[in-house]
């Protein structure tokens, strides 16, 4: 197909397009540029005179989700001086085989895509190249180190790189945007980097680690730390499915199985439950009366965190809290002992939890997010490539794949 116009395709702005063919599963575009005076890089003055032509072979991004190549016929300037030189290119950079459309796109896709290998599938290139680009990215947007905010959020997740099994992620606890991620959840690393970027800490929001804890207070001397609700809450329910599995344990097998799948009925607010999971609940209480009381404490918890989400008076919450505690006591359940144990423990925490309206919900969903980056990927080595790319990807949701 011959032709010679000028077409505004994206990317390929002014450019003069004399040729389209197709080779094998290929296009192939034949370009030129306008001639124009030009400057020489020698001397400054300005010259039209034509020296040669080069035809360069550069890649392009898909055209009618077909790989397409440019064969770009490069002018080259004669100057009067005797310097010879070539002609600037709006779409394509010197010494470079790729567009600066394509080179735009692939670093985006190297950030959003499942895998770099993938990135490369798409755009008709190498992993390496993809992951050379994704560097790129990496080294102009990640700075080392960040003056952490007022309010912070903490929370591990496994990551299985390079540098240990476990990496821990910072998050700015107002915004929910991710700060930084540190290579291990070690109590050393952790308080050297708060002591070196954490001066504006005032709050931490973290899951009830001891060696978090302290390596928080050690750092920053006195912050307010908020226990995660989520994190305490269980520690009830982990109780009472102790005391069921106990109390099962002597049951007749088909009320043993029952039990078992029927658990949740257990766990539901009693205002929630429908007909047929009351019936299972007053059945499986008839039957144990540890269970009976295991059920009574978790639901004079429920009551008690009901209240507390909404009061007013941090005194009053402290002193229902210890009821609560008392009652635990009279019931002499060791399962529910141990968890008041815990609470005693993070107690200042848990109250602040209720003072200081923070969670770290937003974070286990950046944990979740992060899991699925590492299943599509099977893994990823390198511990810098993974946190650039949780950390690129987050600070990229906007931008849509669909580029290219």
């Amino acid at each position: 197909m011959h032709m010679n116009s000028t077409m505004n395709i994206p990317g390929l702005k002014d450019v003069n397009i004399e040729k389209i063919e197709e080779i094998g599963d290929r296009t192939a575009l034949h370009v030129s540029l306008p001639k124009q005076p030009h400057k020489c890089p020698a001397c400054g003055s300005m010259t039209t005179k034509t020296h040669d032509y080069r035809i360069q072979k550069i890649k392009h991004l898909k055209w009618f989700e077909r790989l397409t190549v440019l064969f770009y016929r490069r002018r080259r300037y004669a100057c009067s001086c005797g310097k010879r030189f070539s002609e600037t290119s709006p779409f394509v950079d010197k010494y470079q085989r790729y567009t600066k459309e394509w080179n735009q796109v692939v670093r985006i896709r190297s950030v959003k895509a499942k895998t770099f290998k993938e990135a490369g599938e798409v755009l008709g290139t190498s992993s390496s190249t993809v992951i050379r680009r994704f560097k790129e990215v990496a080294k102009e947007q990640m700075t080392n180190g960040v003056r952490l905010p007022k309010a912070i959020a903490m929370d591990e997740y496994k990551g299985d790189t390079d540098a240990g099994t476990y990496q821990l992620i910072i998050a700015n606890a107002e915004t929910h945007e991710p700060l930084d991620i540190l290579p291990n959840r070690r109590k050393e690393t952790i308080q050297d980097y708060l002591r070196q970027h954490g001066a504006d800490v005032e709050l931490v929001v973290m899951d009830m680690n001891p060696s978090f804890k302290a390596a928080v207070k050690k750092a920053l001397g006195r912050p307010v730390i908020v226990a995660d609700r989520f994190h305490y809450c269980r520690y009830i329910y982990w109780a009472i499915d102790e005391v069921r599995r106990k109390v099962q344990k002597e049951w007749h097998a088909y009320d043993r199985k029952k039990c078992k799948r029927m658990r949740h009925v257990l766990y539901k607010r009693n205002d929630k439950l429908t007909e047929k999971n009351r019936w299972y609940l007053n059945r499986y209480l008839g039957m144990s009366d540890e269970l009976k009381k295991a059920y009574e404490l978790k639901e004079a918890y429920c009551e008690w965190f009901d209240w507390a989400k909404t009061a007013e008076d941090m005194a009053e919450v402290k002193s229902r809290l210890e009821d609560f505690y008392r009652k635990v006591e009279e019931a002499g359940i060791p399962a529910f002992s141990k968890a008041i144990q815990t609470f005693r423990n993070w107690q200042v925490e848990i109250l602040n939890s209720f003072g200081f309206k923070y969670s770290n919900g937003f974070l286990e969903g950046i944990n979740n997010k992060t899991k699925v980056m590492k299943r599509n990927a099977y893994g990823f080595r390198r511990f810098d490539h993974f946190k650039a790319k949780i950390l690129l990807n987050i600070r990229y949701k906007e931008i849509g794949t669909h580029l290219g």
